[in-house]
């Protein structure tokens, strides 16, 4: 060790001895000045979603459809040949019936909904004179039917099923008696005809008693009402919708569901609970989105100053050597910074207020991926703090108390469970919510009174459901 290290050594080892005497002080303690709370307000989206089961309205559908969708009894010409010289030219008498012989299917297909139903037909013929009366035949096929329908939302808050006027077979509908085809199209395609524009009639009652802006409507107000995330701290959601758009109808085997995307901002905060928002009217549907988008919501994590100042002793009093004992550690905030103070005294001085405040301030880190908070840039306020440091047994006391990571992965997971079983929750007149959270990213970190709050902006998904 070269002479200057050892003077150095030497000199802090006094300084620090003096620093420990009963009358001696290291520093001034910073003022208590905390940070002024934030408001935690973001641009959210709510997704709303109006369901119905489609086997119901395949009901209601069905009720106005016949069995029997055409019967025939026509005279038609059989026999066209020639023998020897002569062309000979008779005709038979033709009846038969089409008919369906199941129920009406509707399902889903992404935009669509197909309806389909299978249709048997059967036909027979004879001779209509007494030269060809011993002519006969019969035949029956069975084929299916379907036809679609495209949903939408118009601006006005109606939907219209667009039930389209085509259909096809699966097969040609076609009956062989007597060496002839029967085409059963054109006797049947006009009923079908006949019983589509039905349909679409009682379909188009079906949807009107959904009175889908009605329902809208709930679930536009319901999306003002405050809501309790989490009890302990008490922390509170406030919705201010501003717009709704329409994103689109979906279906599958059994549900058919309108999207709506309800855009405004998202409002978090702590203690008691918000004055209700009054709900405006309405608005009208807004332009058409492909999907509603992400609901975000700013969710403070408080990291209490006690908690930090015990994960900072824990640090501290594992690396202090020789004569020195960490009696107590504080930390709080001042002007923008956390302030920590370490009481140092010597191991062999048990007189209750023994001991000297060092005084150390430092901007905090968060990293929201591994939930853990950092001093990386924790520094004494005055060099003879840092002296006493330096000579406090340990020389990269300091350097540890810089790469400490404090975890507060049990107050965030505490958050965040509360506040997803919270956003899943019946709402009045057979609406329900259902919301889930799952992603987190660093908004802001401020010093507030009673702790670090760790503000994290929280992105996943929240419905409005009304349906099934």
């Amino acid at each position: 060790m070269s002479y200057r290290a050892a003077y150095l050594r030497i000199g802090a080892a006094l300084l620090f001895a003096t620093l420990l005497s009963p009358s001696a002080r290291a520093d001034e303690a910073p003022p208590i000045a905390p940070d002024k709370p934030a408001p935690f307000v973001t641009p959210s989206r709510v997704s709303a979603t109006i369901e119905f089961g489609i086997p119901a309205l395949a009901r209601a559908v069905e009720r106005d459809v016949p069995h029997r969708l055409a019967t025939f009894d026509e005279r038609i010409q059989c026999v066209h040949r020639r023998v020897l010289f002569f062309r000979v030219r008779a005709n038979c008498d033709i009846e038969g019936y089409v008919e369906r012989t199941g129920p009406i299917s509707l399902y889903g297909r992404g935009d669509a909904i197909i309806g389909s139903t299978p249709i048997y037909g059967a036909v027979s013929g004879q001779g209509a004179n007494r030269f060809t009366r011993r002519i006969h035949g019969e035949a029956e096929a069975g084929v299916t039917v379907e036809a679609e329908a495209r949903p939408m939302l118009r601006h006005d808050w109606s939907l219209d099923l667009r039930l389209s006027d085509s259909f096809h077979w699966t097969e040609p509908p076609v009956l062989h008696v007597l060496g002839r085809n029967i085409q059963l199209a054109r006797y049947v395609e006009p009923r079908i005809r006949e019983q589509l524009a039905r349909v679409r009639v009682r379909a188009a009652e079906a949807v009107r008693r959904l009175d889908l802006h009605g329902k809208a409507e709930t679930a536009w107000h319901h999306a003002f009402t405050p809501i309790e995330l989490s009890d302990n701290p008490p922390v509170w959601l406030q919705l201010n919708p501003q717009s709704a758009a329409f994103a689109g109808v979906r279906a599958d085997r059994r549900v058919l569901w309108g999207v709506l995307e309800i855009e405004g901002n998202a409002a978090t905060s702590v203690g008691a609970a918000p004055a209700p928002v009054a709900a405006t009217p309405l608005p009208p549907l807004g332009r058409d989105i492909a999907a509603p988008g992400k609901f975000e919501v700013i969710l403070p994590v408080n990291v209490g100053y006690d908690f930090l100042s015990q994960k900072v002793k824990e640090v501290a009093a594992a690396q202090l050597n020789g004569d020195v004992a960490l009696r107590d550690v504080k930390t709080y905030p001042s002007n923008g910074k956390l302030i920590v103070g370490l009481k140092l005294a010597k191991k062999t001085d048990t007189a209750p207020d023994a001991g000297t405040w060092l005084y150390l301030t430092a901007t905090p880190q968060v990293d929201p991926e591994t939930q853990t908070l950092r001093l990386p840039d924790l520094a004494a306020l005055a060099a003879k703090a840092d002296a006493a440091v330096q000579a406090s047994g340990d020389a990269d006391l300091a350097d540890r108390l810089r790469q400490a990571k404090i975890l507060y992965q049990e107050a965030y997971q505490r958050l965040l469970a509360a506040a997803n079983k919270n956003l899943t929750r019946p709402l009045k007149n057979g609406f329900r919510m259902e919301g889930h959270l799952d992603s987190a990213k660093l908004d802001h970190v401020a010093l507030l009174q009673d702790g670090v709050s760790i503000a994290l902006r929280m992105s996943g998904d929240l419905k409005i459901l009304y349906g099934l």
